[in-house]
């Protein structure tokens, strides 16, 4: 392949421009345009970014293992594209007035020479930091019953090897190695911060709870997702979703622990109701104090993530993404003041 630029780079040339990019597909799916023409939407991933595609009918397919470069089938070639390591070679267009990214060449790699864990991408934050406010928030907690828990959940019964690693998500936001972990310490401080404001105004608060809450809301994502090696849902994740399943988790794990039932009450509220409405998976909705808050700081987190994803995908010429469905808006890059 000619020279392959990164994931950001590609984001920043203008449409029409051609390139080349090397990466790890996080996604592949096979489907049928109008005409019963079979096109595929794929999703490269490299340590700077995710990329979203589409591979029309009339592409070209190669497999460059060993040296040699021959094309195949993907349908009958028995490669698995999903968590290797591929090439591509596309060209920026433009479809309803939304960027359009068409491959039109995919080259399967040779995964010794490029191996799928190199292009895996890592939380930008210091992991050293990250592990150590997140032990200093579970000693942060007074409630001696309460710390013990939170601290026997991830570390008597082997989560945290797990969780320090894990993505937050497949896609959108946090969705690489270590996401899981950055994610809940960011909601955990957010959320300490909002609690400490409010008790200030009066707000009976349980800064306890809500400590406990915030690093606990999210431990379904261990079951949700899977690395193989890029961010995927599980078969769980998709029947059952992250949320009911960090509930049993979090109730499992109480009454081996013998919680109080009112505390593991209030806990269990603050997990089941921390996506803050039933259309996005919570359900029933955050009624405490604590879990609001919680609520809150993880919705808060999700946007600024996303945010800094998209803007980060904009070329210098803009300074206003594209609409955006997940969000219901188009976000803009903002002003600094000097």
């Amino acid at each position: 392949m000619k020279k392959t630029l990164s994931i950001r780079e590609i984001k920043q040339l203008p449409k029409n421009s051609d390139f080349n990019v090397t990466g790890i597909v996080s996604k592949l799916t096979r489907r049928k345009d109008r005409n019963d023409n079979p096109f595929w939407e794929l999703t490269i991933s490299d340590s700077t970014g995710d990329l979203d595609g589409k591979i029309w009918a009339g592409s070209i397919w190669w497999n460059t293992q060993g040296g040699e470069q021959f094309p195949v089938d993907p349908d009958n070639c028995g490669l698995r594209f999903e968590g290797s390591s591929i090439g591509l070679t596309g060209k920026i267009a433009e479809y309803r007035e939304q960027t359009q990214y068409n491959f039109n060449e995919v080259y399967y790699l040779d995964q010794k020479e490029y191996p799928p864990h190199t292009f895996m991408k890592r939380s930008p934050v210091n992991t050293e930091y990250l592990e150590d406010t997140f032990k200093k928030l579970i000693a942060e907690i007074s409630h001696e019953a309460l710390r013990n828990f939170v601290d026997a959940v991830f570390f008597k019964y082997n989560l945290w090897e797990k969780f320090r690693v894990w993505p937050a998500a497949v896609s959108l936001h946090h969705a690489y190695t270590g996401g899981l972990l950055e994610h809940s310490v960011s909601v955990a401080l957010g959320a300490r911060d909002i609690a400490k404001h409010y008790k200030n105004f009066t707000i009976p608060v349980d800064m306890n709870l809500v400590i406990a809450g915030a690093l606990l809301h999210d431990i379904g994502k261990i079951e949700a997702y899977s690395v193989s090696p890029v961010p995927q849902m599980t078969t769980a994740g998709n029947a059952i979703e992250h949320i009911t399943l960090g509930y049993n988790m979090f109730m499992k794990f109480a009454e081996l622990e013998d919680l109080d039932e009112n505390i593991a009450l209030a806990l269990g509220h603050i997990i089941i109701s921390h996506h803050g409405r039933r259309e996005f998976g919570s359900p029933t909705l955050p009624a405490t104090p604590e879990a609001m808050i919680v609520n809150a700081a993880d919705d808060l987190d999700f946007k600024l993530s996303y945010w800094k994803l998209q803007i980060d995908a904009l070329n210098n010429m803009s300074d206003v993404t594209d609409y955006l469905p997940m969000i219901d808006r188009r976000l803009w890059r903002g002003v600094t003041t000097k």
